[in-house]
């Protein structure tokens, strides 16, 4: 299982590469492309755009670039979108990285699109400065996932927290370490007392004593150290 990074893009990421990172972004929505290049880093070349299965399969061959910025959804194809862009790309993966970016946070695309050979996947909701650092991470070849959407993929790899011999871990009751998780990934308060069907001032007290006993100033801290110890 690749390594999921902190908190992804939110993480605080390596440092600017020495040569800039060439990218290509693939959205079926012009707006959003232009806005996207107009946010990142200058670091951060876009060499190539596409709207389509087709278009997106030709100019990543054309191009070869280090990155590729891809949306779930697209026209063109057989209606596989960006898995098939992926598939369609399979000769290059050894050295042209594949960053999915969409609107869907649903559990099915993003196991879907990863199984194909995705090094990542964020969400539409993050700022310029959190994608540029997700495709600097990406390119030095780190796994980036949005805060919730790691769990995902654990669970659906299969992938099991590592034996930890920590005795921080020693510190949380079952439930504390349940909450924590679930913080971990992203949840809101209302969310995680919603799933386990508890009260938000029990969350509340669960979270203070996590932190407490972790020595940790915030949930940003929180994500960080689980995802260290791949506890998402």
């Amino acid at each position: 299982m690749t390594n999921i990074q902190g908190t992804g893009p939110q993480g605080t990421g390596p440092s600017r590469p020495a040569q800039p990172v060439r990218v290509v972004i693939v959205d079926d929505h012009g707006i959003f492309r232009s806005g996207l290049k107009a946010d990142l880093d200058a670091s951060i070349h876009v060499v190539g755009e596409a709207a389509t299965v087709e278009q997106a399969i030709a100019v990543i061959a054309q191009e070869r670039p280090e990155v590729v910025l891809l949306d779930v959804h697209l026209p063109g194809g057989l209606g596989g979108g960006g898995r098939e862009v992926i598939a369609g790309s399979a000769a290059l993966l050894a050295t042209t990285k594949f960053l999915a970016l969409s609107v869907s946070d649903a559990a099915e695309d993003v196991v879907a699109v990863i199984r194909a050979g995705a090094r990542g996947y964020v969400t539409k909701t993050i700022s310029g400065a959190e994608i540029t650092d997700a495709v600097f991470r990406v390119a030095g070849g780190d796994a980036v996932f949005s805060p919730r959407l790691a769990g995902f993929v654990l669970d659906a790899f299969g992938t099991a927290p590592a034996d930890i011999a920590d005795d921080e871990l020693d510190r949380l009751s079952a439930r504390e370490l349940e909450v924590m998780r679930l913080i971990a990934r992203g949840y809101s308060y209302k969310e995680v007392a919603k799933e386990l069907f508890i009260s938000i001032k029990t969350v509340e007290t669960h979270v203070s004593a996590v932190l407490r006993k972790l020595q940790l100033s915030s949930r940003h801290e929180l994500t960080k150290w689980a995802a260290e110890r791949r506890l998402l």
